[in-house]
């Protein structure tokens, strides 16, 4: 019975773990409906998008204890996100205007740390942690960039029923001079960590629940 209600709580919170993580960056791909505040709405997603990752995954693998599993667990956020940007599709925007942030190079590296520090846990959010926080905002520029005439396609194809803070509008050229990636990682450099690390005692608060 204990191994039955063990499994059925691991996959219970598996689920629980991954959909919040989506549901909290579900628009964290929508950069260019903020067209005069891009770049900052960047920084702020990276930030809410490094956490949630390092969190999710580092809780998934440290709970399987199988180097590949954040890697799964990214995928999942992923297909989660698409599935949800097909709301965007049935508005009438075009596919590469959509933009999906990019959680899997990041997720690896998180297993790479864990499996090359022979599953040490201190080192998976030492190491992991800084992995993840760096490469993030750099992979979701690289997804930014590839979107084909960004602001032409926002003014081609207004919908009034966007809420007016997602409402295209032109933008103030010049007005950003510090790099976005940068201020992405940077912002995520201590909270990555003690998310990654948080993922890690979340795993020990449920094994000590389901034990008792």
């Amino acid at each position: 019975l204990m191994v039955w209600l063990r499994r059925c709580t691991h996959y219970l919170f598996i689920v629980v773990v991954a959909v919040n993580s989506t549901l909290l960056t579900i628009n964290a791909g929508d950069y260019i409906f903020y067209t005069d505040w891009a770049w900052t709405s960047f920084t702020v997603f990276s930030i809410s998008q490094t956490l949630m990752l390092a969190v999710g995954a580092t809780y998934y693998l440290t709970f399987t204890g199988v180097p590949g599993t954040a890697t799964y667990y990214g995928l999942i956020m992923t297909v989660y996100t698409w599935v949800a940007k097909g709301a965007w599709f049935a508005l009438g925007y075009p596919y590469d205007f959509i933009v999906t942030p990019i959680w899997l190079p990041s997720a690896m590296l998180l297993d790479l740390a864990y499996w090359a520090t022979k599953r040490n846990k201190h080192s998976l959010i030492l190491f992991g942690g800084v992995l993840v926080r760096m490469s993030l905002p750099l992979f979701n520029m690289v997804n930014l960039i590839t979107v084909a005439d960004p602001l032409e396609t926002a003014f081609k194809y207004p919908r009034p029923t966007l809420p007016p803070y997602m409402t295209p509008i032109e933008p103030q050229v010049g007005k950003f001079y510090n790099s976005p990636v940068a201020l992405g990682a940077g912002a995520g450099a201590v909270l990555s960590v003690t998310f990654t690390a948080l993922g890690c005692k979340l795993n020990t608060w449920t094994y000590r629940w389901m034990a008792a």
